[in-house]
């Protein structure tokens, strides 16, 4: 009965001691093996044999790309705008000795890193530069960051900006910052519609009183021309000139005698006398 007992035992320890020594690691993950608490060597996918009792599985990493949320903060930029922020970073353990000895937690560390590069960078920038430049953050962030997770054995292979935007606070401000362009564009179209009016109906007034001029200089010329015309044709003799001017002064005293204001109309005794007067006395 005891060489039974004694059997089942050994017959136990060693399928613990088996089941101990053999390690079978699935695709995409690395383990850390330590022998007597010090680091041995790391385990690759498939069928591993270790030493039962002296080698240990201390760490179990991943070796496909990590997904890490950022969480949302709030960034205070170059122009002293406040706007929030969150993103994603993609990382891969690349060494996983590294990833296990050089930092206690890598993913709260690369977490940690993405926030904090993400607030020194933007915080660089204006606000209005910050909202449109997602590429460059994304670029920079990437360069900040490599050099800091290669000693912790980790890759970041990209970030993505999830949201940026102007806090709620900071949206009102900017809201009442449009309202407020925009009337004062409104106001510089009115001004400038009203100067602009101002100037055609100066131009208007001047073109009017330039051809005014030219039309009364021209009816001057016209006048002129018409009395050198009557000096040449009449010459030294009176006797057409009186004509015309009795011609013409019948003319008005007719017009005067058709009039609705006129009431009586006296005409002078000596038509010839008067006609004469008016020429100036010349000889007959």
């Amino acid at each position: 009965m005891n060489t039974l007992i004694i059997v089942g035992t050994l017959a136990a320890f060693v399928l613990i001691t088996v089941f101990k020594g053999v390690r079978i690691v699935p695709q995409g993950e690395e383990w850390i093996v330590e022998r007597l608490g010090r680091y041995h060597s790391t385990l690759k996918p498939g069928l591993n044999i270790v030493i039962p009792y002296m080698d240990v599985v201390a760490y179990r990493l991943p070796t496909k790309d990590i997904i890490l949320d950022v969480q949302q903060q709030e960034i205070i930029t170059k122009d002293n705008a406040v706007i929030v922020a969150n993103a994603l970073c993609f990382a891969k353990v690349v060494d996983p000795q590294k990833a296990s000895y050089g930092v206690q937690n890598f993913s709260f560390a690369v977490t940690s890193l993405t926030m904090t590069s993400l607030r020194a960078i933007v915080g660089a920038m204006e606000l209005d530069e910050a909202l449109s430049s997602r590429e460059q953050i994304k670029a920079r962030l990437r360069e900040a960051m490599s050099e800091q997770t290669e000693d912790w054995g980790v890759t970041v292979r990209s970030v993505e900006i999830q949201d940026i935007k102007p806090s709620p606070s900071m949206q009102v401000a900017m809201e009442r910052q449009a309202a407020a362009e925009r009337e004062r564009k409104a106001e510089v179209t009115r001004a400038e519609g009203a100067k602009q009016a101002a100037v055609l109906e100066a131009e208007a007034r001047l073109q009017s009183a330039r051809l005014d001029a030219e039309a009364q200089i021209s009816l001057a010329q016209a006048s002129a021309r018409a009395i050198s015309l009557v000096k040449d044709a009449v010459g030294s003799e009176t006797v057409p000139a009186m004509y015309l001017l009795g011609e013409r002064y019948i003319g008005a005293m007719e017009s005067l005698a058709s009039s609705d204001n006129a009431k009586v109309v006296v005409l002078p005794a000596d038509l010839q006398e008067t006609v004469r007067g008016l020429m100036g006395r010349g000889k007959a």
